[in-house]
């Protein structure tokens, strides 16, 4: 995701289902735009509508969900039209959680970092480094339940996706799929860049919350050895090692 300014859009209200209304910011895929997209959501989340059942961000754009049998959609296109014309104080979205999450990088746990060192003229420890160097944001969670699509990759370190997926990507695999890095939940079929992998189980729907990472949220990645990964697999948090 590119960090650059860019003129705001104005944000657009649309129905995405009959229980359901879309918030556009626009199509570019930028920190300032998702700035504004957390902002809207931490909003609308203090201010909540009776009825509403779920905020959903995603880079551009906010999903608003909610029960017909509480609130008609209507006041909530009201409520969500009075929030946007007040948007002009520029909120700023909670900081959220910093999250440490253990990786192996390389060997079995990453088997695309080699091949990915070369493409981008490093050798296979300085892209782990460099990878493990940023603090990145959770932009949204998709594609399966649980999984973070993180933003704050470096453009040096983009890669495209393969050209023929796996059909079995295992669950914790920490990826690069063009300008984004994330996490795979469960195992999957997949086309990103498998640079590593975490011991901690990102999606358990036993639990209250059953993702551990939520939108907001901040992701820092740390280097581990294969002994440390056997020594944490199956937590919740690299914790207490």
């Amino acid at each position: 995701m590119s960090g650059a300014q860019v003129p705001a859009s104005a944000p657009a209200l649309q129905a995405l289902a009959e229980d359901a209304w879309l918030v556009g910011f626009g199509d570019s895929v930028d920190t300032a735009t998702l700035t504004r997209v957390h902002a809207l959501a931490a909003r609308l989340d203090r201010e909540r509508l009776p009825g509403v059942t779920d905020l959903v961000p995603a880079y551009s754009s906010l999903g608003v969900f909610f029960d017909l049998d509480v609130v008609g959609a209507d006041a909530v296109a009201r409520w969500l039209q009075a929030a946007l014309d007040r948007d002009d104080d520029q909120p700023r979205p909670p900081a959220g959680r910093v999250v440490d999450i253990p990786v192996s990088y390389g060997g079995r746990f990453g088997p695309d970092l080699d091949d990915a060192a070369r493409e981008l003229g490093l050798d296979a420890d300085t892209l782990a480094h460099r990878h493990a160097s940023v603090v990145y944001t959770v932009a949204m969670i998709g594609f399966a339940p649980g999984f973070p699509y993180l933003s704050g990759l470096p453009a040096t370190l983009a890669l495209p996706r393969l050209a023929t997926p796996r059909t079995r990507i295992p669950a914790g695999s920490v990826a690069i799929g063009g300008h984004q890095t994330g996490i795979y939940p469960r195992d999957s079929p997949g086309g990103w860049r498998i640079l590593g992998r975490t011991p901690l189980v990102l999606f358990d729907p036993s639990l209250e919350a059953p993702a551990l990472l939520a939108p907001g949220d901040r992701v820092r990645f740390r280097a581990i050895d294969a002994d440390t990964f056997e020594r944490l697999a199956g937590r919740r948090t690299g914790a207490g090692e």
